[in-house]
């Protein structure tokens, strides 16, 4: 499968990465996935990519890329507002594709390219990568096999503090005109996925959002009026009658990549934490009490290295694992979709989901309400 890659960034070398170490994390792959393309819109990035990382292939246009027949895939790391028009090129060039999340900068984008890729017979996914990670596995795992029984409620936050210094000059994933919304985009569509993807369906949503620097450095480092949300706050209730709370923040002072997730059920309950990816952390209900404590109390499940067949294999079971493992499990997952033909997931569908819950939390912040958010088949 000949993979070319739009935008060459940070996720762009991470894309890379993955595909070009699945061999390494996944025994006897019924596949081969090369990078045989790269285009960006700038000469000397696209140059230095395929020299640094042996790309066949450098394209002077998206077009001329998506037009190619030695291309199988399209894998999109440009930023969002590109996204809508790329990938109807693409599904019209019947490419398979693997985009970045957000999907696209609105619902009825997400929702038009995900019907689209659906009516073409594409393998289609949106990166959500921390699914991939074990515990966030075993999590799943524990949930359907009804270890938390009812899910009660919920607390996830993701934070950063890079936004928390005014005088650093705002990166494109800071401007809506590049990235079509703000925080909530950036890391609140993992946030808002993680919830969806363990505990359901979103029913109703309230949010509001918080510029805390009106006036910062632009990316040219001049005085920039600052238009998308530096933080967002969620409150939720889901369909199966849970409710909890969902914070997407650049402006969490002293953290780093702080991803994390609890979920209260009648049965038990779990915790997460990505800047500790080894650990799931699980109460048992049914664990006895007693003198001191008995049984009682969470655990800490060893998930570390431990992915089910053909994975696992390296650099072992105990081994700790990264940020990374989750972009290679979600890569190993797309590319094994595609080889198999077999659906994938998350899908353009589930991306379309996390674009609407979204969106109706925009529409709350400017309401001052609860916004309904029913999946509309």
């Amino acid at each position: 499968m000949n993979i070319g890659i739009l935008g060459f960034g940070s996720m762009g070398r991470t894309h890379a990465f993955a595909i070009d170490s699945l061999g390494y994390f996944y025994r006897d792959l019924p596949f081969k996935a090369e990078l045989y393309g790269v285009y960006t819109r700038t000469p000397e990035t696209r140059e230095a990519a395929a020299r640094e990382f042996g790309f066949k292939r450098v394209y002077t246009s998206e077009d001329e890329m998506i037009s190619d027949p030695a291309i199988d895939i399209i894998d999109i790391t440009t930023p969002n507002i590109a996204h809508f028009e790329t990938i109807k090129k693409a599904i019209a060039a019947g490419k398979h594709i693997y985009c970045e999340k957000p999907l696209c900068i609105s619902e009825a984008e997400a929702s038009e390219v995900s019907r689209l890729a659906e009516d073409a017979g594409i393998t289609a996914q949106v990166v959500f990568n921390t699914r991939f990670l074990s515990p966030i596995m075993r999590a799943k795992q524990l949930i359907s096999e009804g270890r938390l029984g009812r899910i009660i409620s919920f607390r996830c936050a993701f934070l950063h503090a890079s936004c928390t210094d005014p005088l650093k000059n705002a990166g494109w994933k800071q401007d809506k005109t590049v990235c079509g919304g703000g925080v909530l985009f950036d890391l609140g569509s993992h946030a808002i996925d993680l919830v969806y993807h363990l505990c359901g369906d979103f029913k109703n949503i309230y949010g509001t959002s918080q510029i805390a620097y009106p006036v910062r450095r632009g990316m040219d480092g001049e005085a920039w009026q600052t238009n998308a949300d530096e933080a967002f706050y969620m409150i939720a209730e889901l369909e199966c009658g849970a409710k909890g709370t969902i914070i997407a923040s650049k402006l969490a002072t002293g953290t780093n990549d702080d991803f994390t997730l609890e979920i209260y059920g009648e049965k038990g309950a779990l915790k997460f934490d990505l800047m500790e990816p080894n650990w799931l952390w699980f109460y048992d209900c049914t664990d006895k009490s007693g003198d001191l404590g008995g049984e009682c109390g969470f655990k800490r499940i060893e998930c570390c290295g431990r992915y089910p067949a053909p994975g696992g294999i390296f650099p072992g079971v105990k081994a700790p694992i990264g940020w990374l493992r989750g972009h290679i499990g979600s890569m190993y997952a797309f590319l094994d979709s595609v080889h198999s033909g077999k659906p994938t997931d998350p899908s353009f569908v589930d991306g379309a989901y996390v674009q609407r819950i979204m969106e109706a939390a925009y529409r709350s912040d400017i309401s001052k309400k609860a916004e309904m958010c029913e999946r509309i088949n």
